[in-house]
């Protein structure tokens, strides 16, 4: 059991940026899915694979009106993140990192939303008579809550793993550089597949970037300053401090509590309330984290150019 503890220690990215029903849940849950995976010989992609057709299948669920109906949706939903969850401790544990293994599991949570969104919109337009007076409005909703869902989860990812960064080091995060992305795919004579899922990610990593200017500004100020990599433990201390409280913000925009919102629209059966949701207090929220990441990018910024952390680099 000691054994088992400490592997299911290595496979949780950190406990900084953890979410607390991912780990009294959905991390257990999924150690025990990589574990037979291992036994297996099942790769962390192929888990990924599994949990897009679950999560499409929950969505097809929420398109009925009947409640015990969606109530198997939600659950299929669950079993999906459960895969989502076990594949990346499934890559911990066994060291089988790969970019198209980050990028598929991002895109696994886009057809899963995307899937329960569209179900959504047909359902209302169906069922309710404003809606099916004026369809373009609930189409309108769900590509706005769309355009919202992706930036407000982009955020978050980005920020959690700015935050691996400076915790574990460039081995414990998954952070990127659009320019030497934009490099490797300019010198890469991969096939076609592997082009376009590097242009999709490149993409997304772009969209990152241009939302977050200081943070930009503090990377690159870290790269002139210390190009061998060897931040003063100083400022990775203090960039810690101030990045923890932000946590909170980065694991509201993610899989549970969009979830919970979603299956609280769906008991009271009012399933166009999710996109109401995701417009506003997720959005707010979203917003408020952007602000408060990108003041203190800009602090320890300042800090780096008054050359208060000159002589800590031991």
């Amino acid at each position: 059991m000691s054994n088992w503890r400490e592997e299911y220690r290595k496979s949780l990215k950190s406990a900084d940026t953890e979410e607390h029903i991912d780990l009294a849940f959905y991390r257990p849950v999924g150690f025990v899915w990589a574990k037979i995976a291992a036994r297996l010989g099942v790769s962390p992609n192929a888990i990924t694979i599994a949990s897009i057709f679950l999560g499409v299948a929950a969505g097809v669920l929420f398109f009925y009106p009947e409640l015990w109906v969606n109530v198997v949706g939600m659950l299929l939903l669950v079993w999906a993140n459960s895969f989502d969850s076990a594949d990346g401790q499934l890559a911990r544990m066994t060291r089988q990192y790969s970019r198209i293994g980050r990028i598929l599991d991002g895109l696994s949570g886009d057809f899963w939303f995307a899937a329960i969104y569209i179900a959504i919109v047909l359902r209302e337009n169906r069922d309710i008579p404003f809606f099916s007076a004026h369809t373009y409005v609930m189409w309108l909703m769900a590509i706005a809550a769309g355009i919202c869902h992706a930036r407000q989860a982009a955020m978050a990812d980005y920020y959690r793993q700015f935050h691996l960064y400076f915790l574990k080091g460039e081995e414990g995060s998954e952070l990127d550089n659009a320019a030497q992305l934009k490099a490797q795919l300019d010198s890469t004579d991969a096939g076609f597949w592997r082009r376009l899922t590097m242009r999709v990610y490149l993409g997304y990593t772009m969209r990152q970037e241009a939302c977050s200017p200081a943070m930009q500004r503090l990377r690159k100020e870290l790269r002139l300053r210390f190009p061998d990599g060897k931040i003063p433990p100083g400022f990775r201390d203090d960039f810690r401090r101030l990045s923890l409280p932000l946590m909170k913000y980065t694991n509201i925009l993610t899989f549970n509590w969009r979830t919970i919102g979603l299956f609280i629209s769906l008991f009271i059966g009012l399933p166009w309330l999710y996109f109401v949701y995701e417009l506003t207090l997720l959005n707010a929220i979203a917003v408020y984290m952007v602000v408060r990441h990108e003041r203190i990018c800009r602090n320890l910024t300042a800090r780096l150019e008054n050359g208060e952390y000159k002589g800590d680099n031991i």
